[in-house]
């Protein structure tokens, strides 16, 4: 076993995206399979445009120093010219004609992601960067080298289970689970399982001799040896949450997604046909190229700048614009065992890193001067950068450290090249449904069960509007308005109880204590490099060394926030409280948070039955009169959002007749 190359893939990355010149072939794309082509039926006045979608072939040379942050590429086999390859898939909508030379990157997340026609005439891309997901039709992934013989720390997490089970396989992730790495070796004793009553209890240990690398469904304690499966004498409870750290073998090496996506976007950008003389479906057609990402793919897009990928072999730069949506953390791809499809759980990576977007000194966990931007300034290829994020970034994914730091509360400055925008009030994403009811918004599919109602605050409308000042940005040097966001030095940010924030006292509602996620500080071991979440973790699970402070908005006497960013036009008009938490009603954790579902508490419809329930929000009749009223109130900040530039006017036009058609102060039958 190749135990001593957890150091591999630890060459110094200050070169990566310096433009130096390597010796051997450049990490490129190297075949390009299109495996379907049609052309879209199209409607009187509208764009043409084509769907192609296939698989790309790509080789890397773990001599350049592009790539020496890849971990572990040095121990993935070589092809006979000694080049390191992968596969990915990819979709592309394409205008026929009229485009807009505007490349429009969408990073999957989770390998979910779809391309369609763009109202602007850009083209939409999508290609898989998720090595540790299985292929499923609409799923975009790319198949990872495997470094065979290499081992190291692995770790795997249990909640929820049902009664009675016995067997569980090693799965992470959220969404879509994963398998995670075989067990190295069979003895427990090299291994360590413990339980917790809560994420904030003390882990109990279970004896090496009460559980078994098995499988026992069908077979009593101690089963079927197995290593991919545990099993635990006496089955496990559902109460409680299972931690299992144990030595793996044979890590994908993940990280080679972050490159996956540079050459295939500079292919696009920049070259006549692959290596075999198969034409790019782009060539001479890409101006411009942007890329967003949502959550997990937002904290890609922090991690593909933060680690330099942003910097082409040739030195040139790979995205001109981003925007890393409702993302605070960094995904843990380039990490050996990472578990990219996490989601800020207890002892999962991805807050560790660099977090702000100008120099930053990290004192309190000593991890010197950096920023997110430090290697694309050093190679010239730094992109103009939107980060938009909404309330439950703040109580779900730890988003005040990005703003005011992990030491003594401060603003944190931005650069001139990097706008900011707040949505106050939303849930995480903002509302599906978006649309104007006393009710909140339905659960999706799979979701937790919370106490409270979810929150139908929306963020889409204004996305799209900032969405088209990123492209101008890009394209046309015309820079966005002034970031909108809660400041410290303005009062905006307070801590995260209801004393702190003015909470109002609601009749049967919960309170806001105790419900952030906290964010800890980790020792993960040498083998870790903090400031990229890349490298390997030698410690599992993790040690907290401490907990950061966390800050969160205040809010009025209604409970919703006040103080930077845009407001939706609901916001703006309230039918109730939209909060950025929840409160989980059954299950592991029961009564803390409710994961990044935001709640919504709305407001009573009259004066009198706010009377009858004692709640010191003032109702619906009362603040708007009457049905008519209601819709009077929507459409005049629905034109000021319009004049003020953060709404488009078919956007305004849908909301005054959803507010029409609601039933919002309407004569109940």
């Amino acid at each position: 076993m190749r135990e001593r190359l957890k150091g591999a893939g630890l060459v110094a990355v200050a070169l990566m995206g310096a433009g130096m010149a390597a010796g051997g072939a450049q990490a490129r794309v190297t075949r390009l399979h299109i495996d379907s082509r049609a052309a879209l039926p199209v409607k009187p006045g509208e764009r043409p445009y084509e769907i192609i979608q296939g698989t790309f072939e790509g080789e890397l040379n773990p001599a350049d120093p592009h790539n020496a942050g890849i971990t572990d590429l040095v121990a993935a086999p070589r092809d006979a010219r000694g080049q390191v390859v992968y596969r990915a898939t990819f979709a592309i909508a394409r205008p026929v004609e009229r485009g807009s030379g505007v490349l429009f990157y969408d990073v999957p997340n989770r390998g979910n992601g779809r391309v369609a026609p763009d109202e602007d005439g850009h083209i939409r891309v999508i290609s898989g960067w998720q090595g540790d997901l299985d292929p499923a039709p609409g799923r975009q992934t790319l198949t990872a080298p495997v470094a065979a013989g290499v081992t190291g720390m692995a770790f795997a997490r249990f909640t929820d289970m049902a009664p009675g089970t016995t067997s569980l396989p090693l799965v992470g992730g959220i969404g879509v689970p994963v398998a995670r790495p075989l067990a190295a070796d069979l003895d427990t004793r090299h291994a360590r399982l413990f339980s917790q009553t809560s994420d904030r209890a003390r882990p109990v240990e279970i004896a090496a001799d009460q559980w078994a690398f098995a499988d026992c469904r069908n077979a009593a304690f101690p089963g079927t040896p197995d290593p991919a499966r545990i099993c635990l004498k006496g089955g496990f409870d559902p109460k409680l949450a299972y931690g299992l750290a144990y030595r793996a073998r044979d890590p994908r090496v993940l990280g080679v997604g972050f490159a996956a996506t540079r050459d295939f976007n500079a292919f696009l950008r920049h070259a006549r046909a692959d290596d075999a003389g198969t034409p790019n479906p782009l060539a001479g057609e890409v101006r411009w190229s942007v890329a967003a990402g949502t959550s997990q793919s937002g904290n890609y897009l922090r991690s593909f700048l933060n680690q330099g990928f942003n910097a082409d072999e040739s030195g040139r730069r790979v995205f001109d614009g981003v925007n890393a949506n409702i993302a605070a953390r960094h995904v843990p791809l380039n990490v050996r065992f990472g578990v990219p499809g996490g989601a800020a759980n207890l002892y999962e990576v991805g807050s560790e890193g660099v977090l702000w977007w100008t120099p930053y000194a990290d004192t309190a966990r000593g991890r010197g001067t950096h920023s997110l931007l430090d290697r694309c300034k050093a190679s010239h290829t730094c992109p103009v950068v939107m980060e938009t994020f909404g309330s439950a970034e703040f109580w779900g994914l730890r988003m005040s450290p990005v703003l005011v730091g992990t030491g003594r509360p401060r603003d944190v400055p931005l650069p001139a090249n990097v706008r900011r925008y707040y949505f106050p009030g939303v849930t995480h994403g903002g509302s599906m449904a978006g649309g104007i009811s006393l009710d909140g918004d339905k659960p999706w599919p799979g979701a937790p069960a919370c106490s409270l109602a979810m929150n139908p605050n929306p963020s889409a409308a204004t996305m799209r509007v900032l969405m088209r000042r990123l492209v101008a940005w890009v394209r046309e040097g015309k820079a966005p308005p002034p970031s909108q966001y809660p400041l410290l030095a303005r009062g905006d940010l307070v801590a995260p109880n209801a004393r702190a924030m003015g909470w109002p006292a609601i009749p049967g509602a919960p309170r806001p204590d105790g419900l952030i996620n906290t964010m800890l500080d980790y020792d993960l071991g040498p083998g870790f490099r903090y400031r990229d979440v890349a490298g390997v973790i030698t410690r599992q699970p993790p040690v907290i060394r401490r907990v950061i402070p966390s800050l969160v908005p205040r809010v009025d006497a209604d409970g919703n926030e006040v103080g930077g960013g845009i407001p939706s036009v609901q916001h703006q008009v309230p039918l109730g409280t939209y909060l950025g938490w929840n409160v989980l009603a059954q299950g592991y954790g029961a009564g803390g948070e409710c994961g990044f579902i935001g709640g919504y508490i709305p407001f009573a419809r009259t004066r009198a039955e706010r009377l009858a329930s004692g709640d010191p929000r003032p109702s619906v009749e009362e603040r708007y009169g009457s049905h008519d009223g209601f819709v009077a109130r929507v459409q005049a900040v629905a034109q000021r959002q319009v004049r003020d530039g953060w709404l488009l006017p078919d956007d305004a036009a849908r909301l005054v007749a959803q507010a029409q058609a609601s039933d919002v102060l309407k004569p109940r039958p």
